[in-house]
């Protein structure tokens, strides 16, 4: 086990690299250190500047291909397995991602697509954060409508691992976001909608 927190989304769209930029962010402007991973990303050519790798170096301090490494960007939008197939290039193994990550100094890492969206050849995001040994999982979710299924489907895959659920563009003036907060919490999950908060939580495991 390590002490690295794995950033996840219900599925894509949902803003985790838009938390886990602003998350780095908060905690870099309190003093913390932070180095952040990105195992493989895939996107549309068009994105070049602005991929998740790119977005969490500029927010880290690190090279974007530190972050994920030059032959894990795969340059058409699906899954990153797919991605490389599509693109003619060779497979790749949840073991490989995992030899290719120094977790004794990545605070955060950052996964693709939703809990069961494949990584690699031979495993999901889920199966991911297993081999990395993660115990403690960040879980981005929009919070608008189809945020307890997607939630609560999310959990469950995430099994045995701590889960913290960050509801992205929380508006506290919108009825069903607050009805979608307190039905999760009264369900026993930890919920934050604040960037300040979710940092003061996290900062004594990233120390």
């Amino acid at each position: 086990m390590n002490s690295s927190i794995f950033v996840a989304g219900t599925g894509t769209d949902v803003g985790k690299t838009w938390v886990l930029t602003r998350l780095i962010t908060e905690l870099r402007v309190h003093g913390h250190e932070i180095r952040a991973r990105k195992p493989a990303q895939s996107f549309a050519p068009t994105e070049f500047g602005t991929t998740d790798a790119e977005l969490i170096g500029a927010a880290s301090d690190e090279p974007a291909t530190v972050v994920c490494p030059a032959h894990r960007w795969y340059e058409t939008p699906m899954a990153p397995p797919m991605a490389a197939a599509v693109l003619g290039r060779p497979p790749f193994t949840i073991a490989d991602l995992v030899r290719e990550i120094d977790v004794k100094t990545a605070g955060f890492i950052e996964g693709a697509g939703g809990p069961r969206s494949p990584i690699a050849a031979d495993g999901d995001n889920v199966a991911l954060a297993r081999a990395l040994g993660t115990r403690l999982v960040v879980l981005v979710a929009d919070a608008g409508l189809g945020t307890i299924n997607a939630v609560e489907l999310s959990v469950t895959a995430f099994h045995g691992f701590e889960v913290i659920v960050v509801l992205n563009r929380f508006d506290r003036t919108n009825d069903l976001h607050q009805r979608n907060r307190a039905w999760l919490t009264e369900a026993g999950h930890r919920v934050e909608t604040e960037i300040g908060a979710l940092a003061g939580h996290l900062a004594p495991r990233l120390s």
